[in-house]
């Protein structure tokens, strides 16, 4: 079996940030052999052969240490370790501030100087070193000026306190920046996790609701039936309530298949609402009709899904627990809504002393109004003890255009029918 293609590490991404930092790099190098070339060239063409050749033998030497200290800190910064080795840097700020010394016409390549220590170093050691580039260049100015200008040394010392001040505040904010983007990528990583588990809690809760308004309220009438048969065995009456439940129960594989693959109501996702709820409520109590009010019209997917299932759950209520000699559902259809009402006149109950959700049940209602009202709609319990119930829902549908032809082109039927 091949094996499957990794993803990319998006730690191993490029990091723009790191790009502009190497040209930055790149940009201060090249600055910095340009002006020792320059530098040498002056002092050169304004000193004599014997004071060159040790002078330029020694900025030779700096330009090596520079060489290998810039190498040296471009490899650690890759391995993610700020400090090169320390040695390093610290004999080229030496051998600097003897070249500036001698010869401070190399005073304009301090700036390189400076920023490579920084790069380099940190805390303590980057302000010894930058503190002592900046000496080493006042000196070296101040002694060109033959002791007498002030500004040549009070002024390499305050361009570099203002370089570290700045440098300072830049290393700051970019670390400020770095912890803002950590805090970000946290956050995400908790949203999306936090996103995924609400998802999952409400597959969980929609998937709960699927399978109690259909395969556990048609193996509880199954269950009843079966157990009506068992007491009237071998009576007609028997064989009739086993040929309902194993009705009932090949309409429950059906609902189990349909859960698996869709999710939908198989045979009841099409065709005219009106005759889909009937059907739906027959899989309960197989003589109750459905009554329509008002102009039929299209009804969007999920508010049919949600009024099938509601029937089929209020319906199997009926047939479990009512004990009604009379029940329907009616249909209505208003310019801005549609309304499901299913009433009984059974043994009735007090709908605020409905037993939370357990083993034994209890989830019916519940699910009914989370149905609802996810869609927008509302969904209200009318019951009394010994007085029957009602159970009316009402979902928003968009507004009626005018000459809407109706949904369902067959005669409405006005009529109750009872158990």
């Amino acid at each position: 079996m091949p094996a499957a293609p990794q993803r990319p590490d998006p730690s191993r991404r490029p990091d723009p940030s790191s790009r502009i930092d190497n040209r930055i790099d790149a940009v201060v190098h090249l600055g910095f052999a340009v002006l020792m070339v320059a530098s040498a060239v002056r002092y050169v063409m304004r000193h004599s052969p014997a004071d060159n050749l040790w002078t330029v033998a020694l900025a030779a030497a700096v330009c090596a240490l520079y060489a290998v200290t810039a190498v040296l800190c471009q490899r650690r910064q890759k391995q993610q370790h700020r400090q090169p080795w320390m040695p390093w840097m610290f004999a080229l700020v030496a051998a600097w501030a003897a070249l500036v010394i001698v010869a401070p016409s190399f005073a304009w390549c301090s700036f390189a100087i400076f920023f490579l220590v920084r790069t380099a170093l940190s805390g303590w050691a980057a302000y010894l070193a930058g503190g002592a580039t900046a000496a080493a260049t006042a000196v070296g100015l101040f002694r060109m000026s033959d002791w007498t200008d002030v500004a040549m040394l009070l002024g390499p010392l305050a361009a570099g306190a203002l370089l570290t001040l700045v440098y300072d505040k830049i290393e700051r904010d970019a670390e400020l920046q770095r912890k803002l983007l950590s805090q970000v990528s946290k956050t995400q990583e908790q949203l999306a996790a936090s996103e995924r588990e609400a998802g999952v809690a409400a597959e969980r809760e929609r998937v709960s609701r699927e399978i109690h308004d259909t395969v556990t309220q048609g193996l509880a009438s199954s269950l009843l039936l079966l157990e009506a048969a068992q007491r009237s065995w071998p009576d007609a009456d028997a064989h009739d309530d086993v040929r309902k439940a194993a009705s009932l129960l090949r309409g429950n594989l059906a609902d189990t298949r349909s859960l698996v693959h869709e999710l939908s109501a198989p045979g009841l996702e099409s065709g005219p609402l009106p005759q889909a709820l009937e059907q739906a409520a027959r899989q309960y109590v197989d003589t109750i009709r459905v009554q329509v009010t008002g102009v039929a019209r299209p009804v969007p997917a999920e508010v049919r899904h949600a009024l099938l299932r509601v029937t089929q759950s209020a319906v199997a209520n009926i047939k479990l627990h009512a004990n009604a000699d009379r029940a329907s559902v009616t249909l209505g259809y208003l310019p801005d809504a549609v309304t499901l009402d299913v009433f009984d006149d059974g043994r009735g109950f007090d709908p605020g002393s409905v037993p939370p959700p357990s083993e034994t049940g209890g989830y019916g209602l519940r699910a009914m109004r989370q149905r609802i009202e996810q869609l927008g709609g509302e969904l209200s319990v009318e019951s009394t003890p010994g007085e029957g119930t009602i159970i009316a829902a009402q979902l928003p549908l968009p507004a009626l255009p005018e000459n809407t032809l109706a949904e369902d082109t067959s005669p409405q039927d006005t009529s109750k029918e009872s158990l």
